[in-house]
């Protein structure tokens, strides 16, 4: 079941290390500024969070829980591709599948 979890947080990228001058190597501005919208509250009523710890993304929909990995050297050194691999890494491993669409970000459990 596909579900629309958020809209995507366009002020985000004005957080990327290029505008702000962030030296923490993974964008931790921008990371912060992207998850903040996808602390919610599906319609079935099932709450989803997301949120970093240093350089882990945790996801947690209902009861599910999965962590991605923040990877500059392997994934590559734009926090962008960081975050999505980061995620996708997270949604696996908690069982479900997360896909960004048209300014939107869909959750399929």
């Amino acid at each position: 079941m596909k579900m629309k979890l958020c809209d995507m947080n366009a002020a985000a990228t004005e957080k990327l290390p290029a505008q702000t001058g962030d030296k923490s190597g993974i964008g931790v501005h921008y990371v912060d500024a992207y998850l903040k919208p996808m602390n919610a509250k599906l319609e079935d009523g099932t709450q989803v969070r997301a949120k970093r710890r240093g350089l882990k993304i945790m996801l947690t929909v209902g009861d599910r829980k999965g962590e991605g990995l923040m990877r500059r050297l392997d994934v590559s050194p734009d926090p962008v591709v960081m975050l999505d691999a980061a995620l996708q890494e997270a949604a696996k491993s908690a069982g479900v599948a997360l896909s960004v669409e048209d300014g939107a970000v869909f959750l399929e459990v």
